[in-house]
């Protein structure tokens, strides 16, 4: 668990990390970027599917915002001094890319969408939707975490 000092670092970067990652996929929205690419409404059918019961669709925004701005902001400052690179936004690159595997390998699969959302037949397009998606909340994060620990 991160200490006090490193646990309002992370909640802080985090927010920042959430709220550049949401204005990202707001743009995608607005600029019809991959229609048929929405992992939101994945998410949010798999959910009720798991619970039995009708899912709002604002819910997985607030789980990916609250999840960026808490857990995963969180282990991201448990692991900082760990990750390779001399300044936040290199560590928060690699971060990035090391949660997009994750994401690819593991809860793309879970939503249904299977490896890097290869299943919604736009080619690998998807996949680099959501490392940009990644990168966007990961870089933010480690920026900002970088500068709050200097």
């Amino acid at each position: 668990m991160p200490s006090g000092d490193r646990m309002w670092k992370a909640v802080v970067a985090g927010l920042c990390g959430s709220i550049t990652h949401s204005l990202l996929m707001y743009f995608k929205s607005w600029a019809e970027l991959l229609p048929s690419f929405q992992p939101y409404e994945s998410l949010q059918t798999t959910l009720s599917h798991v619970t039995g019961t009708a899912i709002h669709p604002v819910v997985p925004w607030l789980l990916s915002f609250l999840n960026g701005s808490t857990f995963v902001s969180f282990i991201f400052g448990h692991l900082y001094r760990w990750l390779p690179g001399n300044v936040g936004a290199i560590k928060g690159m690699i971060y990035g890319v090391l949660g997009w595997a994750i994401m690819g390998l593991v809860f793309f699969p879970m939503i249904g969408l299977r490896l890097f959302a290869l299943q919604v037949g736009l080619g690998i397009s998807p996949a680099l939707f959501s490392l940009a998606m990644l990168l966007t909340y990961s870089v933010t994060l480690g920026m900002v975490y970088g500068a709050l620990n200097s």
